[in-house]
């Protein structure tokens, strides 16, 4: 594929991460993908010949990824646990306020929307949330942390950061982030 090829597919996948995470899997049409990436309708189906799905396994795939590899990149730089999890909440909130709190975790619209009726995205979304908690649970072990613990705490901060996500999103305030921090600062002080 060329450059040009590359580039229009990055653009639908752009396009889609940004309106799946807004306005979720059955909220976001092919057609508001077309008009807001750009890209002719021949090349949605030449990209993603299985059509809305693949795309948005995608695009999932990519907001996974690049969370994922936020978080082992903080870890690399031998920022603690607390001042990992201080620092994904301070770029989901920065991300929730530029948008207007109309944006919040990549994943978390279509998780919910799809869990249990399409299982090929459920597994997309499934896969991220285990890479996410896998590299805050490693760094917790590389803390002292035994591998039990440090999942069961990682699971634990993961489902708080994800539920102060909503809250802040439907009360348009960074408070509940705020307080999300402080409590994984209280549970993962060992």
């Amino acid at each position: 594929m060329g450059v040009k090829g590359e580039e229009t597919r990055s653009r639908l996948i752009a396009a889609t991460r940004t309106l799946i995470e807004a306005q979720g899997y059955f909220g976001t049409g092919l057609n508001q993908v077309l008009t807001e990436s750009g890209a002719p309708r021949g090349s949605l189906y030449f990209h993603f010949p299985s059509g809305k799905d693949q795309l948005v396994t995608a695009a999932l795939t990519e907001s996974g990824q690049e969370v994922g590899d936020l978080i082992e990149s903080l870890s690399v730089g031998r920022l603690s646990a607390v001042g990992i999890v201080r620092q994904l909440i301070e770029v989901f909130a920065d991300r929730m306020e530029r948008s207007d709190y109309g944006m919040g975790c990549p994943l978390a619209t279509v998780a919910l929307e799809v869990a249990r009726g399409n299982e090929e995205l459920r597994l997309v979304c499934a896969e991220a949330y285990e890479r996410w908690q896998g590299a805050l649970a490693d760094r917790l072990v590389d803390e002292g942390l035994t591998r039990s613990a440090a999942q069961a705490a990682a699971g634990a901060v993961l489902a708080q950061v994800e539920g102060a996500l909503l809250l802040a999103r439907v009360h348009h305030s960074r408070v509940h982030l705020d307080q999300a921090a402080r409590a994984a600062e209280l549970l993962l002080a060992h």
